[in-house]
């Protein structure tokens, strides 16, 4: 297996200084899905088509005794959205370890394709519940194409040492891009009038923006993205034996395991929270109004993102002197308490803002941070692999919190209900984290076994 030092020499000689600067870039454009779209503006659309459709209660689905009522369409599709990803992710990842492929390529591709999702979202009207449902599983799954492709570059730019800091400026730089790409957006929607729009035609106005940031940056960004490729793991060729082999690995280093059952829960939840907060608000103080709700919606995002990347900035210095695996579990803590608050307290637009501040933390810290430190558990050749299954709990894309803000919102029509059930997902994550020995997790992954391979970008 190469060694670190070996692999930093690599690195240099392609120009690590500019790969860095580009890889950050690339998530400054990828946030054109991730703030107004996936955490803004299609949970209230999608809303608000099932609504014109059915009415707010009214019956989208059935089958037998089992209903899907309109104000459970989003989260209904976020579960679904989850489920194809679970499916898919792993395979993407393991064909792209197995066959060497170029990341930058599967990158070009999840960005043409989401934005192209981004247009299409744009042309739904009406009734149309079922065409915006179809486009946000496709602009979901490129997302998570997008992520996993994204992450899993990670550890063939930084050594162990400098992996906390490089993920903090992606996460930092990312944020700052979805702050710009917001604040745009809110111009529209508030300027509409002056530009000639209705604040629906705003909206979807919005949409194109968000598919033109992605492209528009996304692009020129692949262009000067150079990884170095860490070596080739030792495993078969083919994709689904591939995808065995990585599974045995991951599950025969019991620290590992356990890292990404924690994972599972407090990534989930934490997904499910950003993506499904549109909603809560829209529901719990704007009466599902998404035309009276839009405008506090973007001012609370973009504060949110100025907040995180703020804090994801700070994480570096924080995880060098504490230690990236305490102030991960700090941030578990503080979530906890936004749940319990979103439940027990916000009755106001200002208590949406005090809760949005402390989401705004939470993200800064722990989007870093668990990248990070999963990052050093990744042996050499599998990044891809690896990263898919980090994937699938990470972004909204994981099934069980959605699944279960469905189910809760369905039975009861409580949004509240809903939220506070997410609390035993972080607990749940905070007491595996607490468990997991990340250092001998980084250890054993260093230990496995590994070719030297020619590049792969």
């Amino acid at each position: 297996m190469p060694r670190a030092a070996d692999s930093e020499v690599v690195v240099d000689a392609q120009g690590r200084g500019g790969s860095e600067r580009a890889w950050c870039w690339y998530y400054w454009a990828d946030h054109g899905w991730a703030t107004p779209v996936a955490a803004v503006l299609v949970g209230p659309w999608m809303l608000a088509l099932a609504d014109t459709a059915v009415g707010k209660r009214g019956v989208l689905v059935g089958v037998g005794p089992l209903v899907l009522r309109a104000d459970a369409f989003p989260s209904a599709m976020v579960t679904l959205a989850a489920i194809v990803q679970l499916l898919v992710l792993p395979l993407v990842g393991a064909r792209m370890d197995a066959r060497g492929a170029t990341k930058r390529g599967w990158l070009a591709g999840s960005c043409v394709a989401g934005s192209a999702v981004c247009v299409g979202l744009a042309l739904t009207h009406g009734g149309a519940w079922t065409a915006a449902g179809v486009l946000f599983l496709a602009g979901s799954l490129a997302e998570g194409v997008s992520d996993l492709t994204w992450q899993g570059m990670l550890p063939e730019l930084a050594t162990p040492d400098r992996l906390d800091r490089l993920s903090a400026r992606g996460t930092a730089v990312g944020y700052l891009g979805g702050g710009l790409v917001l604040a745009v957006s809110l111009a529209v929607v508030d300027l509409h009038g002056s530009l000639g729009l209705s604040k629906a035609a705003a909206v979807r106005w919005c949409f194109v923006v968000a598919g033109l940031w992605w492209l528009g940056f996304g692009l020129p960004a692949l262009a000067r993205l150079r990884p170095a490729a860490r070596g080739r793991a030792i495993a078969p060729e083919r994709t689904w034996r591939r995808l065995r082999a990585d599974w045995r690995v991951l599950t025969g280093e019991p620290n590992s395991a356990r890292y990404i059952l924690a994972y599972l829960c407090f990534g989930d939840a934490t997904s499910a929270v950003v993506g499904l907060a549109s909603t809560f608000l829209t529901n719990t103080l704007f009466h599902d109004d998404p035309a009276a709700a839009t405008p506090f919606l973007f001012e609370l995002i973009l504060m949110i993102q100025f907040v995180a990347m703020a804090a994801a900035a700070l994480t570096g210095v924080l995880a060098a002197r504490l230690g990236a695996k305490r102030v991960l579990v700090a941030s578990l803590v503080l979530w906890s308490a936004v749940i319990i608050y979103a439940y027990a307290g916000l009755r106001t637009e200002t208590g949406a803002v005090v809760a949005g501040a402390l989401i705004g933390v939470g993200l800064g810290v722990g989007g870093t941070l668990a990248r990070s430190l999963f990052a050093a558990m990744v042996p050499v050749g599998r990044e891809a692999s690896f990263f898919s299954l980090y994937e699938v709990t990470s972004q909204g894309t994981a099934f069980l919190a959605p699944l279960l803000f469905t189910v809760v919102v369905d039975a009861t029509g409580s949004f509240r209900q809903a939220i506070l059930s997410l609390i035993a997902l972080f607990v749940a994550g905070l007491v595996l984290l607490v468990r997991t020995d990340t250092t001998a997790a980084a250890a054993a992954a260093a230990a496995q076994p590994a070719a030297p391979a020619t590049p792969a970008g």
